[in-house]
């Protein structure tokens, strides 16, 4: 005889992470940058222990871009590229372009104490594993996949092609190829093979709070005050105003409607823009003087906007009716997804 009981939790730890806002990332998040501020030692006790807390961040994101690239099949491949472009222009196109504008009317020093080259590398990347994170449990295969976005964005190539440096802004072929090859070889996967489909459709409610945990391991807490208020201002302008710009593409080009709350959640600064101020100084020695505070203060708004840019995102979802069920989001998964949603 089967036992249908259902076992009782002793600490309901996953009903209470999932009732704040992207809690199945943003808490071990958190919990990763306490460990890697105040207990590298147990970090670094080797084996199994330093391999899954601190060094799975990258394997465990390859294996949910290939989980995302199994679910994409060919008739929802343009709606993901779509959706891809728009994150693209939005997060990274048009705010790098107002930061131009701006350092040409106060010059490179920038205003209030933040340079010019610290807006630009806080503004023109986002987080790929907050953004995976985050479409992982509120968005479909379309936003899953536009992960794609962050990979182009993700590194110098755009602050150092906006500020002129051109000599030295390509990205070297091999690691553009490299960063698209999981997802590519999802799709190859699941569309031959629909069972590889279903067996990795729970991924992501596996891997997110772990590559989240060790993501978080690389965020040190001394920089973020050492970035001062200043860093801590400018992340709390990143999440919103640049959210925003996605917001509205997925608004009004997107045509997402109820679900447009999803575009805050780009409104992130992602981890690796931390060593940009120092690869922008190399590249022209006019901003050397300002690499210092602004990695400090690219830190600052890596952990600020990591935190706001889910809560924002579920905020809005929220209030316009789009923050769906697991079981919902299912539902839209399985239609032939086109670039509008029935209202369930």
């Amino acid at each position: 005889m089967t036992d249908t009981t259902t076992e009782r939790e002793i600490v309901p730890l996953y009903q209470l992470m999932s009732r704040v806002p992207g809690g199945l990332m943003l808490i071990p998040l958190v919990i990763g940058s306490l460990l890697g501020t105040f207990a590298t030692g147990f970090l670094e006790m080797g084996s199994f222990t330093t391999a899954l807390f601190q060094e799975s961040a990258l394997p465990l994101i390859a294996l949910l871009i290939f989980a995302t690239g199994t679910q994409v099949t060919l008739k929802t491949s343009g709606p993901v590229l779509a959706t891809a472009g728009v994150v693209l222009v939005c997060k990274s196109i048009i705010p790098a372009t107002i930061v131009i504008l701006i350092g040409q009317v106060v010059g490179i020093d920038g205003i209030l104490g933040i340079s010019i080259l610290a807006l630009l590398v806080a503004v023109d990347n986002s987080n790929g594993g907050l953004w995976l994170a985050f479409t992982g449990r509120y968005g479909d295969k379309r936003d899953r996949g536009a992960y794609i976005a962050s990979a182009l964005n993700d590194g110098p190539f755009f602050s150092m092609l906006f500020l002129g440096a051109s000599g030295l802004a390509d990205i070297p072929a091999t690691a553009m190829i490299a960063a698209v090859i999981p997802f590519i070889l999802g799709m190859v996967v699941g569309n031959l093979d629909p069972q590889w489909r279903e067996i990795l459709r729970p991924t992501p409610a596996i891997v997110i709070p772990f590559f989240a945990l060790a993501l978080g391991t690389g965020i040190d807490l001394k920089a973020i005050v050492a970035g001062g208020i200043g860093g801590a201002v400018m992340g709390v302008v990143v999440a919103p105003i640049t959210g925003l710009f996605v917001y509205l593409g997925y608004k009004l080009i997107l045509r997402r409607g109820y679900r447009s709350g999803i575009g805050f959640a780009a409104g992130t600064t992602a981890g690796n823009a931390i060593a940009t101020p120092a690869i922008v100084g190399l590249a022209d020695p006019r901003f050397e003087p300002y690499v210092e505070t602004a990695t400090a203060q690219v830190a600052a708004s890596v952990l600020v906007t990591a935190i706001l840019a889910p809560l924002i995102a579920s905020a809005v979802l929220k209030r316009e009716g789009g923050l769906l069920t697991e079981e919902e989001i299912e539902r839209i998964d399985e239609l032939d997804l086109g670039m509008t949603e029935p209202k369930l």
